[in-house]
């Protein structure tokens, strides 16, 4: 027999959790639907960064959507703890972009410059440091380091916690679960939704499309549009534990809460996410060890690909549709520093049943519609 909720969530990685939490948090009846370990999932793939600088150049609005959710944040680690016991190791102490080169410099601080010259750009504090000053908060930096830009709302959690302790809150706040749920099909009739699913159907109110890439398919199904890159992987090499020694993030770079460092930030051409390309390894671990020589001498202990979810343009999606009312869409690359405006923000506004478009209205797929009229 079709099962009956309010809504349904489509994805279960951190986008779909975070959503699904914030739906709870309303009272709605909620399930999520989830390939299951099958999928290629961002999830387990992302360095984990709650970040501010760099976002939003092209689109001066992600950068206030940004920075709310930064500032969000402190209250969801609190709130996943209580609700769990779960620490997710959220660290915001600021965070660092670094130079090697006079070059590369200059092409920060005119990054920088351009994204704060927008119009209607929410304006936030980052500072482009020299060796020196860089040096006294990251003691043991080379000498091909030669400045950087710290930004102090930026931080790092860890993501594989915080993909647990999403799904025990969800659990516990009644939310149903149902892995291996592959949605193929969904029907809209008589104001409701039924997802049919590799384990059978399932009826809702309303539904969300979380489901990274696969929204490209399913958004025509209820009258959406979800332009996404299929061709971009990344890439991720991690190192033994080591003792403490970095007390600030750096956006390639970081040491995690259990000592090991992480190393990334690949852009690949590529819709394959098995295996490495070691050429790319290796050019992201020369930067490592010009930025921290003493790596040269530590032990990599796994490495691992993964295909980023990425709109065309880089910036989120969120919609909802005309045709079948009670459907939305969102899709974004940064699932874990947007996770705490997801819950709180935008959570809220489909339990209503509408976005407010005064937050969201930018972040609509007709802006692809647009340029292509245009």
């Amino acid at each position: 027999m079709p099962q009956d909720h309010d809504i349904a969530v489509v994805g279960g990685g951190l986008l779909g959790s975070a959503i699904a939490f914030g739906l709870a948090r309303e009272g709605q009846r909620v399930v999520v639907l989830d390939e299951g370990d099958v999928a290629k999932r961002a999830s387990r793939g992302n360095f984990a960064l709650v970040w501010v600088q760099s976002k939003g150049l092209g689109m001066p609005a992600y950068t206030g959507w940004t920075i709310n959710s930064t500032q969000a944040w402190p209250q969801l680690e609190a709130e996943l703890k209580e609700r769990t016991g779960l620490d997710v190791c959220l660290e915001q102490t600021g965070g660092f972009s670094i130079c090697l080169s006079e070059r590369e410099m200059e092409q920060r601080r005119d990054v920088l410059r351009r994204i704060h010259a927008q119009e209607g750009v929410a304006k936030y504090d980052v500072a482009l440091l020299d060796r020196r000053e860089v040096e006294k908060m990251l003691p043991g930096i080379g000498p091909d380091v030669v400045g950087g830009s710290y930004c102090p709302l930026d931080g790092h959690v860890n993501a594989l916690r915080l993909f647990r302790a999403f799904h025990v809150a969800n659990q516990r706040l009644g939310i149903d679960y149902k892995p291996d749920h592959r949605v193929g099909a969904i029907d809209f009739e008589r104001g409701r939704f039924r997802l049919q699913t590799s384990q059978g159907e399932i009826e809702a109110g309303k539904i969300v499309l979380a489901a990274g890439n696969a929204n490209a398919q399913l958004a025509p199904m209820v009258g959406l549009s979800a332009p996404m890159q299929f061709n971009c992987r990344g890439q991720i090499v991690v190192t033994e534990r080591l003792q403490r020694f970095m007390r600030y993030p750096i956006g390639t770079l970081r040491q995690t809460d259990e000592g090991t460092v992480m190393i990334g930030d690949s852009y690949e051409d590529s819709t394959d996410d098995r295996g490495i390309n070691t050429a790319i390894n290796s050019v992201m671990l020369d930067r490592a060890q010009r930025t921290f020589p003493f790596l040269a001498n530590v032990n990599v202990v796994r490495s691992w690909s993964c295909l980023r979810v990425m709109t065309q343009d880089g910036f989120p999606i969120y919609d909802q549709s005309e045709s079948c009312p009670g459907a939305f869409i969102a899709c974004c690359h940064s699932g874990v520093t947007l996770a705490a405006v997801h819950a709180y923000t935008l959570a809220p506004m489909i339990a209503r049943g509408a976005l407010d478009l005064q937050q969201t209205g930018v972040f609509s797929a007709q802006r692809f519609h647009v340029q292509k009229a245009a």
